[in-house]
């Protein structure tokens, strides 16, 4: 194997392929970065067996090939040394055995490699018709939801991303059952399938970093595997097994009171208010709601108190004093993009629910906490 590419276009799909390697590997071979150069083109591959990542760069985009070949690179030190090397033209050459010269003008690394022959055969297959979704909409169902995520391992199934798809409507939910995220998009194209799947957040957070483009996605979906494409990227995960818990019962269809407000104005009265207990574990802050005012306080023994008061809309005999994390509501509104939010109660021991005005795709839940 012997080419010669530049140094930005490796580097940018280097980048991304290692995002499969995981610190974990008990398997050697996995630690490495597979090059592959044919009369297609360089393909570069990385996988911890639960997340395959491979790129694809065409023959057109390598300056120059003399050999093909492949071989396995050790992933610890190929994305530095090709982020540190200074010229913009990097040559690759293998040499006797399983090393590989890694050279620019004047600088050169002599690396000890891995047999590829070693390497675990995997299998990147594809649908006859997968889900296409655009990038930019995918990246926001992750913004808006992901965050949700369980990271207790207790619950295996809540570390991960629920995608349910009928006909043409998408639904994704994340929740450590303490909050609920859940965001609703339409298809352009319909699944002939019906899909309940659950992806690892970990992995699906990677993908995230990966897309930055508005270019269509496709998602591949398999028993006990997702495949995603985007541009010469192929991201192939595992899913977890099991079956998500059922979470439409948890969103009531009626509320006692209903307000009305500025997304600005309560964040940021939430966010002062969360100053005096922003070390304490829960993170408690208090609502009170009578009439057209609110109050958000909260309380530190060792510190003292602290008291926002706002103007709201809601009807003129709204009452209620509820408490909750101050952390998990700021997340919250975060994925909201209208200057009007919607929050909608039906007592000090039932879930706040928070909406958009005009935008009802998306759905924040979150569990009040008893102070009592």
């Amino acid at each position: 194997m012997k080419f010669t590419i530049e140094k930005n276009i490796l580097l940018e799909n280097l980048s991304n392929v290692v995002k499969a390697i995981s610190t974990k590997n008990i398997i050697p071979i996995l630690n490495g970065v597979k090059f592959e150069l044919n009369d297609e083109g360089l393909f570069l591959t990385a996988s911890d067996s639960e997340l395959t990542i491979r790129a694809f760069i065409e023959k057109k985009a390598i300056t120059n090939i003399e050999k093909e070949g492949s071989i396995i690179i050790q992933s610890k030190y190929i994305l530095d040394i090709i982020r540190k090397l200074p010229s913009d033209l990097i040559n690759f050459e293998l040499m006797d055995g399983l090393k590989i010269k890694i050279s620019s003008d004047n600088s050169q690394y002599d690396l000890n490699c891995l047999d590829p022959k070693e390497y675990p055969s995997l299998k990147l297959e594809e649908v006859d018709k997968p889900i296409i979704i655009k990038g930019n909409m995918f990246k926001t169902i992750i913004s808006q939801t992901a965050f949700a995520i369980s990271t207790q391992e207790l619950r295996p199934l809540l570390t991960g991303l629920n995608f349910k798809i009928v006909g043409d409507l998408l639904e994704c939910i994340a929740t450590d059952s303490y909050r609920l995220a859940k965001k609703n998009i339409t298809l352009d194209v319909p699944s002939e399938e019906e899909i309940n799947i659950v992806i690892p957040g970990k992995n699906i957070m990677e993908l995230d970093k990966i897309i930055n483009e508005d270019e269509d996605v496709e998602m591949h979906v398999f028993t006990n595997k997702v495949l995603f494409k985007y541009k010469n990227i192929i991201f192939q995960s595992n899913l977890l097994s099991g079956t998500y818990p059922n979470t439409s019962n948890l969103i009531p269809n009626d509320f006692a009171i209903i307000v009305n407000t500025k997304l600005d104005n309560y964040y940021n009265a939430i966010d002062r208010a969360a100053l005096l207990t922003q070390n304490k574990d829960k993170n408690i802050v208090k609502m009170k709601i009578k009439g057209n005012q609110m109050v958000i306080n909260s309380y530190a023994s060792e510190i003292g108190k602290v008291e926002e008061k706002l103007d709201i809309e809601t009807a003129a005999d709204a009452n209620i004093d509820i408490s909750f994390s101050a952390k998990y509501m700021l997340d919250a509104l975060k994925t909201m993009k209208d200057e009007e939010i919607l929050i909608l109660l039906n007592g000090e021991v039932k879930p706040i629910v928070i909406k958009s005005v005009s935008d009802e795709s998306l759905i924040q839940l979150i569990l009040p906490i008893k102070t009592f």
